[in-house]
């Protein structure tokens, strides 16, 4: 059958049953709140709650949601108390985690900004072998998705575990081994780079020994989720606790698979390197991400998804239809054409949970939109939801040969993978940090006006980054495809574009350090002492009650 007819077929099928079950929804065939409810306490819907607003703004949000919804009575202290005693067993792992997330950060940044500003500048920092372009770039790209990234989310999903199971963490001394060894590991994999021991394949740079490292720390850090699974006290799995197995578990195979030694070569070993490097965007930082957007964005408007139904939904079919979508980086190499094609039906699949994602957070939000003025928490969730949307669609069209042809290569590749870790997975989690570490250090953040300074240096340099990358990638593949012009006529066109990206990077940067300097203020308890108002587990003032 032409891959085209194939092509079209499943995306109109998708589409239509996609339409079809909103549709049903829409007409109360799946009004299902029951399972939205379970993360709420018995009166807490209708109740806000972010611990990282000031007080007056927490005051205006709840203002501004009781409008829309009437709650008839205050929660209970025995249920708060409970609640709290739950945050308290994860307090420790959660710090630990997240401290290594922040550090990594630094590193990340610095090294990611060396890197932009070689590309137009490359004689900047010659005198250090480890300072050259290839190593710098390698090293922001581990820095930041094995350390950053990958420590906050799994802190968070530490903090997530009790609180969606009503229980206290179990196991979470696996946890702290396993951060042990996943920081080792990544200590030691950083270091081989640093030092010139890199394998060259993209997202698997680190020696497959130190790796090993990593594997073994993921799979520790999954035995939380089982241990706490067992002595679960609510009845129904939310649909978090389902993203946060996924990432939890999927991580280790997935490295595994992609690290084995002497198994993989040549045509072979690009392919895997492309399904690794997809999936564990796909399959453990998405996850990760996306399980903290279905909780928090409920948790701080105090209101449930609007269909739990169609958020299954998204999980399930991100999960059938993820796993083949890297091989459309393969267009026009050496490889099977039938692994293409199935590569591209899968990449335009993925509109089904995209869109089961965009619609639910759309109608839960409706009528709550004002809401993101007041939660700095909520400001962070709403960004990185609508760039998970553009990303995914972004992708989906990319994968198509007719547009692939153009941006492959280029630094086009490069804004939409940052549109993806970035926009949709940092930003998202620094939102989760906002709002759990005041509940792990029982005291709040001493500068509120700082994580708004965060925010926007990280939006507008995300933005210069990604806007300026796009234009100059699409120009610098134009350039590439005409025959007439001499390939140093795409390297030339890209530079303005590139000097625009190191700007971006370094607002980014500087978000950075602001949010870091932040932290350890707060971790030091440094600054004015704020009202603890927020902090339920304490008496609350009348406004905040």
């Amino acid at each position: 059958m032409d891959p085209t007819i194939v092509l079209l077929s499943a995306f109109l099928i998708s589409v239509f049953a996609l339409g079809v079950f909103i549709w049903s929804m829409r007409n109360g065939a799946f009004h299902d709140s029951g399972g939205a409810k379970v993360i709420f306490m018995a009166h807490e819907v209708g109740h806000v709650e972010d611990p990282a607003a000031a007080p007056q703004a927490l005051t205006a949000l709840q203002r501004t949601v009781g409008v829309k919804q009437e709650h008839t009575s205050a929660t209970i202290a025995e249920e708060l108390a409970s609640r709290a005693q739950a945050d308290r067993s994860s307090a420790t792992v959660t710090f630990v985690f997240l401290c290594c997330a922040i550090g990594w950060l630094l590193l990340g940044s610095f090294a990611g900004l060396i890197s932009s500003i070689k590309l137009h500048n490359p004689d900047w920092l010659t005198g250090a072998e480890w300072l050259t372009f290839g190593i710098t770039r390698s090293i922001h790209l581990n820095a930041v998705a094995y350390g950053w990234t990958s420590m906050a989310g799994l802190g968070l999903a530490m903090w997530l575990l009790p609180r969606l199971l009503n229980t206290t963490l179990q196991g979470g001394r696996f946890a702290l081994i396993g951060a042990m060894l996943w920081n080792a590991g990544l200590i030691a994999g950083i270091g081989s780079i640093a030092a010139g021991f890199a394998t060259g394949l993209e997202w698997l740079e680190m020696p497959w020994q130190v790796d090993l490292l990593l594997v073994a720390g993921g799979a520790l850090i999954g035995i939380p989720l089982l241990l706490t699974l067992a002595r679960r006290t609510v009845d129904h799995l939310y649909v978090s606790v389902w993203y946060l197995g996924a990432a939890l578990f999927w991580f280790p195979i997935l490295y595994l698979v992609a690290n084995l030694p002497g198994v993989h070569f040549g045509v072979e070993q690009a392919t895997l390197n492309w399904w690794y490097s997809h999936n564990v965007l796909g399959y453990f930082f998405t996850p990760l991400a996306q399980a903290t957007i279905y909780y928090f964005v409920p948790k701080v408007i105090g209101r449930p998804l609007q269909s739990y139904t169609l958020s299954l939904l998204g999980f399930w079919t991100q999960a059938f239809f993820y796993g083949m979508v890297g091989a459309h980086h393969l267009i026009g190499g050496p490889v099977p054409s039938w692994l293409v094609t199935l590569s591209i039906v899968q990449s335009v699949m993925m509109i089904v949970p995209v869109v089961a994602f965009a619609t639910n957070h759309a109608l839960t939000m409706q009528g709550y939109w004002k809401t993101v003025v007041y939660s700095p928490t909520l400001r962070f969730m709403v960004v990185g939801g609508i760039a998970y949307i553009l990303v995914s669609l972004q992708g989906t069209v990319e994968a198509l040969r007719s547009v692939n042809t153009i941006t492959h290569f280029t630094h086009f590749t490069v804004a939409h993978a940052h549109l993806g870790m970035y926009a949709f997975v940092a930003i998202t989690l620094s939102g989760g940090i906002y709002f759990v570490m005041p509940r792990v250090l029982e005291r709040e953040w001493p500068y509120p006006r700082w994580i708004a300074a965060h925010f926007w240096l990280d939006l507008v340099g995300i933005t210069v980054y990604v806007v300026s990358l796009s234009i100059g990638g699409w120009r610098q593949g134009l350039a590439m495809l005409d025959a007439t012009r001499p390939f140093i006529d795409s390297v030339a066109v890209t530079l303005p574009w590139l000097k625009a990206r190191s700007i971006g990077g370094a607002l980014m940067t500087l978000g950075h350090l602001v949010f870091a300097v932040h932290f350890l203020a707060m971790v030091l308890d440094l600054g004015p002492r704020r009202d603890r108002a927020a902090l339920f587990h304490l008496p609350r003032s009348a406004d905040h009650a």
